[in-house]
C-alpha cells in the first residue's frame, strides 16, 4: 500500500520504536480502513467478524491502556485513478490480459467495495457506541490524517500507507505490538529528511518514478534506487519542474553542460583528450619500463640497470594524472546514467500526471474549518446488546472488557473536577494494592469495591460459562479486570496509569507511597539484622521462605499424606472408595465472579 518498490524497507533505517506512554494524553488519527484489511487478511475465516473484533480491543487498549485519544477517520470516494489501479491489480492477480481493461470510472467497483462497506460500517456503528469521533475523507483516508497531523489536531497518525508521507504527515505509527517494551514502530518526517536528504517533493517525484496506488507502472525500468538518487540531483523546489522540462525533451544540464551537448560529444569520431601519462607496466609507477630500467624507478627506490619492484594485485596509482583521469570516467559514467534516466522519462507517456501531483499537494481532503473532536462516555448497556449480537458474547465477558475504558475515563474526570460519582455506578475507590511492572512499564493495581453489593450467591444458582471459540488475539489485552471476594464484599482490581491516579486521588497516592517506602525500610533492616546471627535452623527457613520450590517438592507431602490412608483403611478392614467427593471450595471460579459482579 503506498508508494511502490519496497519504500518501507527504504525508511525502516529510521524507524523509531517509543515506549508505552508515547502516545499519552496525545490525539492520533486512525486509518479504519487499515485496521480491518489488517485483521481481514490475518484472521479471515478463523473467527467471528474479525473486523468487529480488532476495532473494539484495540481502541480500548488504545483508549486504557495507551492513554490516548483516537480519533477514526474514513475513507470517501476515490478517484478515478485509484479506481482504474484497483481494477489493474485484480485483473494482474488474476492472470487475465490488461488489453481489455475497462476504463476508469468516478466511484469505486460496486462488485469489490460491498463487503467491505459493509464492514466499515458495522465498525462505524461499534465506535459511536463506544464514544469516539469518527471523520470522513473527501478521497483517501491516510490524506485526512496526514492533514490533522500537518495542521496540528492530532499528534500522529496510525496507517501502514506510506502515502500519509506524500500528503504531508508529520508522525506516522505504522505498527502496534502491545506485548513488547516498545510497542510503537514510528517514523518521523524529520528523520526522513536528515538521513535521506528527501523532502515532500522529493517523495511525491520518488512515487510518481516508481509507482503507487494511483498509477500502479510508474516508469519502466526505474527501481526505488534509481529513483532516490536521481531526485537528489535537484532541490524540493525545482524537482517537479524539472520532470516536466525532461518529459518535453527539453536538455538537462549537468554540472554546466546540457545533456545535448554531451550525447553529440559522445557520438562524435573525434578522440577524447588524454590526461593520463603513461605508466610502468611492471610497478604501476608513473614512466615507461624501459626507462626504468636505464635510470631507476623513483617511486621504488630501484638503481640504474635493475627492474623494478612487481606491483601487487589491486594495486592503485595515486599520482595526479591518475586521479585527474578517474575523476573525469567518473563524470563520464554519471552524466551518461543521468542522460539514461532521462530518456527513459521523456519516452513515458503521460508523464508526470499533474492529476496525481496536485492530489498529493492539496491542503484540502475533507475539513475546511478546525474540526470538532469529541470523546463521549460509552453507551454501555447498547454496546453490549451490540456485542452479544454480533459476536456472540457473554454480557458479562463484555462489561469486563469494557471496564478498563470505562476506568480510565473516570479517572480523567475524577482529575479534573472531582465527584462522588461512582465508577460504572457500582463501584468506589478502595485502594492502591501495588505497583506491577510489565514489559518494562509500571501502573498501578487499583481496587475497586462495589457500593452496595448483593446478598453472595452460592456457586450452584450461577450459570455456567460460555466458551468462547475464537483464537487469542494480541489486540485483546490479557490483563483482563480481576475479580475476587473478600470478608462478604465484592472487589475489583484494575491496572490504572500511575500518573492519572496519582491526579485523580492524591491522597491515597501519597499513603501508598509512604506505606511503600517504610516497608521497603523494614526489609533492608531486617535483612542487616539477619546478616549479624545467624543459626542453621533460620538459614533452611529463610531459604524456604526466599526459594520457590519445584512443582515435585511442592506436592510430596499431600501425596504421601494420600499414600497412608489405603494403608490404614486396609488395616481395618475397608476398601478405600472409588470416587472421592472433593471438599467444598469456598472460592468462585472465574466465570461466577465475572457473573457476580458485571450481572
Amino acid at each position: 500500500m503506498g508508494v511502490g518498490g519496497h519504500f518501507w524497507d527504504l525508511l525502516k533505517p529510521y524507524a523509531r520504536f517509543e515506549g508505552f506512554d508515547f502516545l499519552r494524553n496525545k490525539r492520533v488519527a486512525v486509518d479504519l480502513s487499515y485496521w480491518i484489511v489488517q485483521q481481514e487478511t490475518a484472521i479471515k475465516g478463523y473467527t467471528r467478524n474479525p473486523h468487529i473484533r480488532i476495532s473494539f480491543f484495540r481502541t480500548v487498549n488504545l483508549f486504557s491502556k495507551f492513554g490516548a485519544y483516537p480519533v477514526f477517520v474514513l475513507d470517501g470516494t476515490p478517484s478515478p485513478l485509484k479506481s482504474q489501479a484497483r481494477i489493474m491489480r485484480f485483473f494482474r492477480a488474476s492472470g487475465i490480459d490488461l488489453s481489455s481493461l475497462p476504463e476508469a470510472e468516478k466511484g469505486v467497483s460496486v462488485e469489490r467495495n460491498r463487503a467491505f462497506k459493509k464492514c466499515i460500517e458495522e465498525c462505524v456503528e461499534l465506535l459511536e457506541l463506544l464514544g469516539m469521533p469518527i471523520l470522513k475523507a473527501k478521497g483517501e483516508a491516510e490524506a485526512l490524517c496526514a492533514q490533522l497531523n500537518r495542521e496540528g489536531h492530532v499528534d500522529a497518525c496510525i496507517t501502514a500507507d506510506s502515502d500519509a508521507f506524500l500528503y504531508g504527515a508529520q508522525c506516522v505509527v505504522k505498527r502496534i505490538q502491545p506485548n513488547s517494551k516498545e510497542p510503537f514502530e514510528c517514523y518521523h518526517v524529520s528523520d526522513i529528511e536528515t538521513g535521506l536528504g528527501l523532502r515532500r517533493n522529493h517523495l511525491i517525484a520518488i512515487s510518481l518514478m516508481v509507482g503507487s496506488d494511483h498509477d500502479l507502472n510508474g516508469i519502466n525500468g526505474i527501481g526505488l534506487e534509481t529513483a532516490v538518487r536521481f531526485v537528489k540531483i535537484f532541490s524540493e523546489d525545482e524537482i517537479l519542474n524539472r520532470l516536466h522540462d525532461i518529459a518535453r525533451g527539453e536538455p538537462l544540464v549537468i554540472q554546466g553542460r546540457n545533456s545535448a551537448e554531451d550525447e553529440s560529444a559522445s557520438c562524435s569520431n573525434d578522440k577524447p583528450l588524454k590526461l593520463r601519462i603513461p605508466h610502468c607496466s611492471h610497478c604501476g609507477h608513473p614512466g615507461k619500463k624501459i626507462a626504468h630500467l636505464k635510470f631507476s624507478c623513483e617511486h621504488c627506490n630501484s638503481t640504474a640497470g635493475q627492474s623494478c619492484s612487481h606491483k601487487p594485485v589491486g594495486f592503485k596509482c595515486l599520482c595526479t594524472s591518475c586521479d585527474l583521469d578517474r575523476e573525469e570516467k567518473a563524470k563520464q559514467k554519471d552524466a551518461s546514467w543521468k542522460l539514461t534516466v532521462c530518456r527513459k522519462i521523456a519516452s513515458q507517456e503521460n508523464f508526470p500526471n499533474d492529476e496525481i501531483v496536485q492530489m498529493y499537494l492539496s491542503e484540502h481532503h475533507g475539513i475546511d474549518d478546525r474540526p470538532h473532536l469529541q470523546w463521549a462516555s460509552p453507551n454501555t448497556e447498547m454496546l453490549v446488546d451490540y456485542l452479544a449480537y454480533q459476536q456472540h458474547w457473554e454480557p458479562s465477558y463484555i462489561r469486563q472488557r469494557i471496564l478498563p475504558m470505562l476506568s480510565t475515563l473516570y479517572l480523567r474526570d475524577m482529575a479534573s473536577a472531582p465527584t462522588s460519582d461512582l465508577l460504572y455506578g457500582s463501584y468506589k475507590f478502595h485502594s492502591i494494592q501495588r505497583v506491577k511492572t510489565r514489559y518494562g512499564h509500571q501502573s498501578y493495581v487499583v481496587k475497586w469495591k462495589k457500593a452496595a453489593a448483593n446478598p453472595i450467591p452460592q456457586e450452584s444458582d450461577l450459570p455456567l460459562a460460555v466458551d468462547l471459540d475464537e483464537p487469542f488475539d494480541l489486540t485483546e489485552d490479557t490483563d483482563a479486570p480481576y475479580i475476587h471476594i473478600e470478608d462478604g464484599g465484592c472487589f475489583l482490581s484494575t491496572d490504572e496509569d500511575m500518573e492519572l491516579v496519582q491526579k485523580a486521588f492524591p491522597e491515597e497516592a501519597n499513603q501508598f507511597l509512604k506505606e511503600k517506602e517504610l516497608k521497603e525500610m523494614k526489609s533492608k533492616r531486617k535483612k542487616s539484622n539477619s546478616g549479624t546471627e545467624v543459626t542453621p535452623e533460620k538459614t533452611e527457613s529463610s531459604t524456604s521462605s526466599r526459594v520457590q520450590l519445584s512443582i515435585k517438592e511442592f506436592y510430596r507431602s499431600s501425596k504421601l499424606r494420600n499414600s497412608s490412608k489405603p494403608e490404614e483403611d486396609s488395616e481395618k478392614g475397608s476398601s478405600p472408595p472409588n470416587n472421592k467427593k472433593r471438599d467444598p471450595s469456598p472460592r468462585f471460579s472465574k466465570s461466577a465472579r465475572r457473573r457476580l459482579l458485571f450481572d
